[in-house]
């Protein structure tokens, strides 16, 4: 293991932007799950092509603007705090007006700390 880095888990959620679960967007449901659980934080990618598993292609083409563009939220924590939060995720899908897919993988972090507050 390379000095500095900790072993860590990459969680990874693809969903659609007009996903809703529980009345909000799916993606921002699970930004502010992860807040409410304490994760180290998550970031929301939004895509501008996908293939869809029904084989229905969604982009950001100009000529075939999708309302549906795919998204991607991205997590990374302890391997131990990312296995308590899938079962949460689970819960939210249940709720949810879609399906999606959940990928984890095991990565090395190394974490960097402002040393000036923020405003």
């Amino acid at each position: 293991m390379s000095e500095g880095f900790t072993k860590a888990t990459l969680l990874r959620i693809f969903v659609g932007e007009a996903d809703t679960t529980s009345g909000m967007a799916f993606f921002e449901a699970v930004v502010q799950l992860a807040r409410a659980e304490g994760l180290s934080g998550a970031t929301v990618l939004r895509g501008i092509e996908s293939l869809g598993q029904d084989g229905t292609t969604h982009t950001a083409r100009l000529l075939r603007l999708s309302e549906d563009l795919p998204v991607v939220v991205e997590i990374v924590d302890t391997p131990e705090t990312i296995e308590r939060f899938i079962p949460k995720l689970d819960e939210l899908f249940i709720n949810a007006t879609c399906g999606g897919l959940i990928t984890t993988e095991e990565i090395m972090m190394r974490k960097y700390r402002s040393t000036t507050a923020r405003n």
